[in-house]
Formats: C-alpha cells, structure tokens, sequence
C-alpha cells in the first residue's frame, strides 16, 4: 500500500476517526472522510452507496470517479443494479471483498460511455454498525484487480468507523425530532392554558356586557375584554416568535434582546470571543435561553436577567441568571419541570453539558457548554 508519509494503520485510523468525530450533516462527512481516505492511503477512487429499508440505493459520497461513470446520459452510479448492491442485498457481503470486476465499469468500457482511467475492479466493504447495515463502501485504484489481506482489513477497520457515525448522526437526527414534536406538544399546551383561557374569558364577558344596561357597567366591561384582548395579543405573539424565531438573522444576542423586551425583560448581555456558530447550535442556544427567560418573567418575581455567551474555537459557553425568588434546589435531584429537562435533551443532543443551579431569595442559574 502506498500512503504519505509511511503512516502507519494506527495513525491512519486516528485520522479518519478525526475526521468521523468533527461532523453532524452526514453528506459532508462522507465525502469529507472519503476524500481523506483516498488522501492517507494513496488508493485512487471511491464512491459510497447508502440503502433505505427498502433496499432503494442512493450514491452520497464519490470521489475521482472517472468521466465514464458519470456520464449523464446513462447515468450508470444512479441506476441498475451491480454485483456489490446483489451481494449486499442477499447477505453475501458481510465483510471486506475484492470484487471480481465491476459490473458499471464493464458496462461503461463496453458502450464507450467515457474515459475510466484504467479502472475494472474494487474492493467492497459494508458498512455497519453491530448488526444494523446502512451501505457500501467501495475502493478502487488503476490497474489494481486485487486488494491484500491487510489493506482489506484496514478498509474494513474505517468501514467500521464510518458505520459508527452513520448510527450516530442518525440518532442525533431522531432525538432532534423528538425534541421538535415535544416543542410543538408544549407549544400547543401554552396555547391551551394561556390564549384559549383568554378567549374564553373574553366571551364569556362579552355575552354578559350584551345583558346589561347601566352605561357604566358597559364601559367597564368592554374595558376588561379590551385588556384580555391586548394581554393574549402579546401570549400569541410571544407564542410566535418561538416559532419562527427571525431575529435570529441578525445575530443571537440581539434576538434574545428582543425577546426579552417583548415579555418584559430586561437582558443585559456579556459576549466574549469570536466564532461562526453552526445554525442548528446557534437555534438550540436560542430555544434554550428563550425557555430561561420565559421561567424568569414568570416565577422570578424580579424583571431582569443577565446574559453571558462565551465563545471559543470549538464551544461555546451560555449562562442566564436573574436574583430573583430563585428556590432550594439540590443539583443531585432530577429537574423540577418539564421545561428545565427539555432544555437538558437540547445540549445532551448536541454532546453538550447542562447545570442548573437555584437558591431561595438569591435567585436562578443556567449554564450550557456545546460543542461545534
């Protein structure tokens, strides 16, 4: 095997798994742990299939494919069969091979669909993790039929990896939808107890200020429908914006500004360091620092809240404090409401850290650490 440098399996495997360990969208890194592959190891090309549950193939990650292969007219990585995909399919694939020959490369070569740099055979691997299977990894040089043992074993090693990460994105993507519908379920909620309450209120005082008949009793009933009026306007609009949170476009502090004033708080904000937060992070921080703020304006008793984000090369810090009531609280306790324990699934989703910390009369603390 030729690789830079003479490295050594073992440091070719810390470098994939580097690779593995950096990314959440599964695209990017498969190409990303693709390309370094080809990179360490000196083979030529390689391409990767993924399988639904139904057996539907899709080609997420090639690189140096030859022109052949990517004839658009044919399209012959996107459609038809081939030996790798029949031998995965019927279980024959369960560990690293040398395919006799490429079934798209013969057909390529055959119908003079393009240039295949001297490409006719590859090695395939299944990647999977225990005894889950999700896909194809497949390897292939010029003029190279047959891959040794140990190459083998080392493609099946990264298989591994890879296979890993598959599971691990996937999880991470099931519990961000969870964590979507349990939103929408509190969301729903909020909308029972505080708009729909409001509404009912209102009806029910417009049904009886149609029964009166002193002027001053009217005027002091529409007055009343006119105040639960404007106080479930600001619940809806409140209700909305953590929804479709836009400020968001204008950076996270000033969002969270915003929102504070809107429920009547006053944020007074501390940001330290520079960093480009990844989109699904920045909205988690801010989910998370609009439920604190939601808590404080509610059961704190006091009308401000002190803001502090910190950012480093590959985390960022978020505390959210008020002095308000606060109460006693033991940090080996579980969480006391369900908002507190959402905001927990949040940063254990993203492999972060979570502390919650409340004293009676010295009020409330929330400390978040995510990676990125």
């Amino acid at each position: 095997m030729k690789s830079k440098n003479h490295l050594s399996e073992l440091v070719i495997l810390k470098e994939i798994a580097e690779t593995l360990n950096n990314g959440t969208d599964l695209n990017m890194v498969l190409n990303e742990v693709l390309e370094k592959l080809l990179e360490i190891t000196g083979f030529g090309t390689g391409w990767i299939f993924l399988l639904d549950e139904y057996e539907n193939y899709e080609l997420v990650a090639s690189v140096n494919l030859p022109p052949a292969l990517m004839n658009e007219t044919h399209t012959p990585m996107i459609r038809g069969n081939c030996w790798c995909l029949d031998r995965y399919k019927d279980g024959r694939l369960d560990k690293a091979v040398n395919i006799i020959g490429c079934k798209r490369l013969e057909d390529a070569i055959e119908n003079q669909w393009g240039e295949t740099f001297g490409l006719t055979h590859h090695a395939s691997v299944p990647l999977k993790s225990g005894n889950e299977k999700f896909g194809i990894l497949n390897i292939a040089s010029p003029s190279k039929e047959t891959f040794k043992n140990e190459e083998l074993a080392l493609l099946e090693s990264i298989a591994l990896q890879i296979g890993n990460t598959i599971k691990r994105i996937n999880l991470t993507e099931k519990h961000r939808a969870l964590a979507l519908v349990e939103e929408r379920n509190r969301l729903a909620q909020d909308l029972h107890d505080s708009v729909n309450q409001l509404l009912f209120s209102m009806n029910l005082m417009a049904k009886v200020g149609a029964s009166l008949h002193q002027k001053e009793k009217i005027i002091e009933t529409f007055s009343d429908i006119q105040n639960l009026a404007i106080e479930a306007q600001a619940e809806m609009r409140a209700l909305i914006w953590q929804l479709r949170p836009k400020e968001l476009e204008k950076g996270i502090i000033c969002a969270l500004s915003g929102y504070g004033q809107m429920i009547g708080l006053t944020v007074h904000s501390n940001v330290k360091g520079t960093a480009l937060l990844p989109a699904h992070v920045e909205e988690s921080l801010f989910r998370i620092a609009q439920e604190a703020f939601n808590n404080s304006h509610k059961h704190s008793g006091c009308n401000e809240v002190n803001l502090s984000i910190e950012l480093k090369k590959e985390k960022v810090h978020m505390s959210i404090t008020d002095y308000g009531k606060g109460f006693d609280y033991q940090p080996d306790l579980e969480l006391p409401s369900w908002g507190l324990k959402n905001m927990k699934q949040r940063v254990v989703s993203l492999n972060g850290s979570f502390q919650f910390k409340s004293e009676r009369g010295k009020g409330t603390t929330i400390a978040v650490t995510i990676p990125f």
